[in-house]
């Protein structure tokens, strides 16, 4: 079942939006992370936020997601200040291996090219 282009719309916007709340943060290991993806329930009232992980160990993982938990409230306060939106989604954070194994696949592809 494809998505309504009004909840595409929406993840789209939460992506940008995403990513200038966390470059707005005071904490270094938080505003250099990149926001990939959003994936809103069908209500958006739940979305599932896909972060870059790139170098980060699993330990720096872990400890990114404690901080961004505690950060939710300023990130949420964010969103809702830069759109006029009553309520934001709740936001859950997980970092996106699919990134990860694409790069890694693309890597092997330029070897067996050579």
């Amino acid at each position: 079942m494809s998505k309504s282009i009004k909840l595409q719309r929406k993840e789209s916007l939460l992506v940008e939006l995403l990513n200038e709340a966390l470059s707005t943060l005071n904490d270094g290991r938080l505003n250099t992370l990149q926001v990939l993806d959003v994936v809103c329930s069908r209500g958006a009232d739940d979305a599932k936020v896909y972060l870059e992980k790139s170098i980060l160990s699993p330990q720096e993982q872990k400890e990114i997601l404690k901080l961004l938990k505690k950060a939710n409230g300023l990130i949420s306060r964010y969103c809702l200040e830069s759109t006029g939106w009553y309520k934001t989604p709740k936001f859950t954070y997980t970092f996106d291996e699919l990134y990860s194994k694409e790069v890694r696949m693309e890597e092997l592809f330029k070897k067996i090219s050579k």
